[in-house]
Parts: C-alpha cells; sequence; structure tokens
C-alpha cells in the first residue's frame, strides 16, 4: 500500500518537490541501506521522465528525492504520480534484505499561459 504525501504538499504541475523517504529495520530502528534505487510512474505503471532504477548516490537512513520539472507534468493519462523506493540493508535479522517504500501524490495543475 502507497504512503499518501498530504494533500497541502502536492506539487503544482512542472514545479519542483522534495519528498523524503525514511528506513527502518524490522525493528522500527533508523537503518542505512547499503543500497537504495528509485522509479517515478502514473498510477497505471507508465515510466515518468525516464525516471526508472534511478541510483541514490550516498545512501542514508532518510532521503530526499528531487522531483522537477518533466517528472511533474500532467499526461493525458492522470495527474497522479508513485515514488517507489527501493533498498537494500543489513540488520541483526541477516543481510541483503529488502526494504520498499511507495509514495503517492497527485499533481495541481496551472493554467498554461500562451
Amino acid at each position: 500500500m502507497s504512503q499518501l504525501l498530504p494533500e497541502a504538499d502536492w506539487p503544482y504541475e512542472g514545479t519542483t518537490i522534495f519528498p523524503t523517504v525514511d528506513f527502518d529495520d524490522e525493528d522500527g530502528n533508523p537503518v542505512i541501506p547499503t543500497s537504495i534505487i528509485w522509479t517515478l510512474s502514473d498510477s497505471i505503471g507508465n515510466i515518468m521522465n525516464s525516471r526508472e532504477n534511478i541510483v541514490v548516490a550516498v545512501p542514508a537512513a532518510s532521503i530526499e528525492i528531487k522531483l522537477t520539472g518533466d517528472d511533474l507534468l500532467i499526461t493525458s493519462i492522470d495527474k497522479k504520480r508513485l515514488l517507489l523506493v527501493k533498498a537494500i540493508y543489513t540488520s541483526s535479522r541477516g543481510s541483503d534484505l529488502t526494504l520498499n517504500r511507495e509514495l503517492e501524490f497527485e499533481i495541481i495543475p496551472i493554467v498554461k499561459v500562451p
């Protein structure tokens, strides 16, 4: 199930946002993943702006992902976006454990100026 970004934080079309993603282990403690990738899609899985399997250069227990410009343009399909973040981490219960997060939000349309 996706985590819904609060409506007050929904971006205007074509603007910039920095959604934050936090990573916790199975005991609820913050964990720094060994690797993190993310993908941006619309509500039916179409990849937006070639943003598929983007590697986070410096993994951390909490990261911000910059989405801007064409990432946040409304398509003919819908104005919903899904940000899927996949991480691999190690804990006392094992290594190479998978941790997935999905953030859902809508883009607020703006009037096009000629």
